[in-house]
């Protein structure tokens, strides 16, 4: 069985390697595009069992983001919501036979991960101020400035951790289980690797949530003047 750090290459484009993930990466994002882009072709006034289900799904996220973010979610859901999706997407892959999830590989992990971060910096500047934002460093006092950037920096870290363990771990036990035992005894841990899927995707957009929520704290305007003014 190959190493889980090690990616596949399936061709080069001139000196670069095109590895697996980054092709079932690209494959998640064009059938997430073609398909949001389908289901919201011809959205309604009054809404079709299609057009409703939808709602439900986003309202279930805003939801979600307006409970932790204690905002509108208006200005994150189109990054959280993405967030969630492709990683409950990445993740459910692994069903395809001869797929390996892309969020079991370190690199895509890694960029979600940045994504956060980039994320906490821009949605913490936008909301406080560059000076405000950056005195954040210094809270309860100048002495934490070091603390505070490492946090800043292990909490990222541990979302690669995270997610790449739980998806990668759930991989590699059916890999060994199928090997050993054929086709039909996997299937409970197929089912459970669903649910750990789904799982791991809603902790990692909630824990995105929490560190955005962390930067904003002291700079939103409240729910209800935010959520006029958007």
């Amino acid at each position: 069985m190959d190493s889980p750090l090690l990616a596949r290459v399936l061709f080069t484009v001139g000196p670069v390697p095109i590895t697996e993930p980054v092709v079932v990466t690209w494959g998640l994002m064009a059938l997430l595009a073609g398909g949001a882009a389908a289901l919201t072709a011809r959205l309604k006034v009054v809404p079709s069992r299609r057009q409703a289900a939808i709602e439900v799904v986003v309202g279930a996220i805003e939801g979600l983001i307006r409970e932790t973010l204690r905002t509108s979610p208006a200005p994150y859901i189109a990054l959280l919501g993405t967030i969630l999706l492709f990683i409950l997407a990445a993740n459910w892959s692994s069903l395809i036979p001869g797929v390996d999830p892309p969020t079991a590989h370190l690199e895509t992990d890694a960029a979600l991960a940045l994504i956060v971060f980039c994320a906490v910096i821009y949605y913490g500047v936008r909301s406080r101020g560059l000076g405000a934002y950056l005195r954040t460093f210094a809270e309860p006092n100048v002495l934490m400035v070091p603390l505070n950037v490492v946090e800043t920096f292990t909490r990222t870290f541990s979302l690669i951790v995270r997610l790449f363990g739980n998806v990668m771990s759930g991989v590699f036990v059916i890999g060994i289980v199928l090997s050993l035992a054929g086709l039909l005894v996997p299937i409970p841990l197929m089912a459970l690797d669903l649910l750990t899927g789904a799982v791991q995707a809603y902790i990692f957009t909630v824990l995105a949530m929490v560190f955005i929520g962390g930067a904003i704290a002291e700079g939103q305007a409240g729910p209800d003047k935010e959520g006029k003014s958007s």
